[in-house]
């Protein structure tokens, strides 16, 4: 059975499934929104496997959008050491209690507000506009990726970050950023199901908020047409930092 909620629960968890399919459909910067909200409302171990549940319905949605225009190089590239930062979050998740788990996705949204906030400072004092990441640098950005999506489904701009700087098309980035998380994701669901993070209930409760999804991936991009891309940039950074520090400070 679906677990009780209160009203205020259900609008906060329907906001963070609408910032699911949002982020899948064209503007990733929603992605840590869904993070906060669910470890808000669930406990927090708890809350990453009822998340991954909705970012495999958005992954699919996002590979049937995209699927033509994914960088295989970059993607094979980055496997080995995406999947060395998922077994790292698996065995932090293992010995982890829920104010550790709660306190390390608090942690983690903090450090991708400022991963962010630098890159966009270094693009503006580089005249020649943004350079390419090294190739070296995907064995950075690949355990951080596999570690943070593992730990808390919060690898999005950590990943967004690397195929920006990478110079990738915005087509490139969007069909790439799609095929990696339905693969990454799909990985993790053996560990989540065996660390009992995944859930026959916490799927029903997916499937109860899969609409507010699908709403959230199709009227995502009217939206983000609308919205000057700065403004909406600097109001998601101070979201998900205000939701980092509220998770970290959280009693």
């Amino acid at each position: 059975m679906v677990p009780a909620f209160t009203p205020l629960e259900w609008l906060l968890l329907a906001i963070a499934a609408l910032a699911v399919g949002a982020s899948k459909s064209g503007m990733p910067a929603f992605g840590p929104i869904p993070v906060a909200l669910f470890a808000t409302v669930l406990p927090a171990k708890a809350s990453t496997g009822a998340v991954l549940g909705l970012l495999l319905v958005g992954d699919l949605i996002a590979v049937r959008m995209y699927h033509a225009h994914a960088d295989w190089t970059i993607l094979r590239r980055l496997v080995p050491s995406v999947i060395a930062g998922v077994l790292l979050g698996v065995v932090v998740l293992w010995f982890a209690d829920d104010t550790a788990v709660r306190r390390t996705i608090g942690a983690t949204l903090i450090l991708l507000v400022v991963l962010r906030v630098t890159f966009l400072l270094r693009e503006r004092r580089t005249a020649a506009g943004p350079r390419s990441v090294p190739r070296g640098l995907a064995y950075v950005f690949g355990p951080l990726g596999g570690f943070t999506t593992m730990i808390a489904n919060a690898a999005g701009p950590v990943m967004t970050l690397y195929f920006v700087a990478s110079r990738l098309p915005v087509q490139a980035i969007l069909g790439t950023a799609a095929w990696f998380f339905l693969l990454v994701n799909a990985f993790k669901v053996p560990f989540s199901v065996g660390l009992g993070l995944m859930t026959w209930q916490s799927l029903l409760l997916n499937l109860v908020l899969v609409p507010a999804l699908v709403l959230g991936a199709f009227g995502g991009r009217a939206v983000a047409r609308r919205l000057s891309p700065v403004w909406f940039e600097r109001i998601v950074l101070v979201l998900t930092l205000t939701s980092g520090v509220y998770l970290l400070v959280r009693a």
